[in-house]
């Protein structure tokens, strides 16, 4: 309710006002005057920091500062962000994984039985809210005590908020729960040795998309499943405008009210738009070496957000 009563103003004062979209856009413009490096010149390699073109090695740098800047006011911001849908969301996500089960159209090939429980890794999983989700799923529904997860991310300060909810869970302490630094480009984890890698609301702050793919083809058993829960490409070119008005007119403003930071809020709307959309990801994860299943994805509210998943090929003998 709170929430609700928050947002309505918000809402408000983004949709009657086209000022703090102006603004926006004549100060990111001004910022990619200021920091677009020729890569020419510099014969660096140049991504994207939302809407900068950056060098790579600075965008980790400055991702990693987003994160540690929003990681206590995280899930409340996602809460305000998305008017609570984002938690319908990863509860689909989790359900349509039904992780610790042995059967079903996408269980991990030749995978453990619920008994021996899955390996699970859940990428760019700082707050836990993806591998808390899964540990209940798989305990509760298919009475697979085994099953665990692995929560890794790039940000320490990620993983300290994660840390600390799970005090509040059956999972702190347990074998069934790990916490993990690591870069997504370049896992220390064994080759074939994960059954389902999950990531949600992650790889786009990724600077090299592809690298984090062939990663996750590399640790994935045959047979095991990759499922990416991501914001993507609105559908509707109606509701497309009115959610990117929203999007740049509101969520920096909530940002700087409710955290007392526009700039990371703004970088992550910022990300959103750059992010490949549902085909183009699609692709890429094809490219990447998995077999995608029937679609390639499933898109939710309109496309604000989309789940897509692939397989890695069982080696035939």
């Amino acid at each position: 309710m709170a929430s609700r009563t928050l947002c309505r103003p918000l809402a408000r004062s983004a949709f009657r006002a086209t000022a703090p979209s102006r603004a926006f856009t004549a100060s990111t413009l001004a910022r990619q005057a200021q920091g677009s490096p020729n890569p020419q010149q510099t014969g660096e390699k140049y991504t994207h920091f939302g809407f900068e073109n950056v060098a790579e090695h600075e965008k980790a740098q400055r991702v990693a500062g987003v994160f540690s800047s929003v990681a206590s006011s995280y899930d409340t911001m996602n809460d305000l962000m998305s008017l609570g849908i984002h938690r319908l969301w990863k509860d689909h996500f989790v359900r349509s994984l039904n992780p610790g089960s042995n059967s079903g159209s996408l269980t991990p090939t030749n995978g453990p039985s619920p008994s021996q429980g899955w390996n699970i890794l859940d990428i760019a999983g700082g707050t836990g809210d993806i591998a808390f989700r899964m540990l209940d799923h798989a305990h509760n529904v298919n009475h697979s005590p085994n099953t665990r997860v692995t929560v890794s991310d790039i940000n320490p300060d990620m993983l300290a908020e994660g840390r600390k909810r799970s005090l509040e869970t059956p999972y702190a302490n347990s074998a069934n729960l790990d916490f993990l630094v690591a870069n997504a480009e370049q896992l220390p984890v064994p080759d074939n040795s994960v059954d389902l890698y999950t990531v949600a609301f992650g790889i786009r702050n990724f600077t090299d998309k592809d690298k984090a793919l062939r990663e996750a083809f590399r640790v994935l058993k045959p047979g095991g499943v990759f499922a990416c829960l991501e914001f993507s490409g609105v559908t509707n070119p109606l509701f497309e405008a009115v959610y990117k008005r929203w999007s740049f007119g509101a969520i920096p403003l909530i940002g700087q009210l409710v955290a007392g930071d526009r700039a990371s809020y703004q970088y992550l709307v910022e990300s959103i738009e750059k992010f490949p959309r549902q085909d183009e990801w699609k692709n890429m994860i094809q490219a990447a070496g998995f077999v995608v299943p029937g679609k390639g994805w499933e898109d939710l509210t309109g496309g604000i957000a989309a789940i897509h998943k692939g397989i890695k090929p069982v080696e035939k003998s």
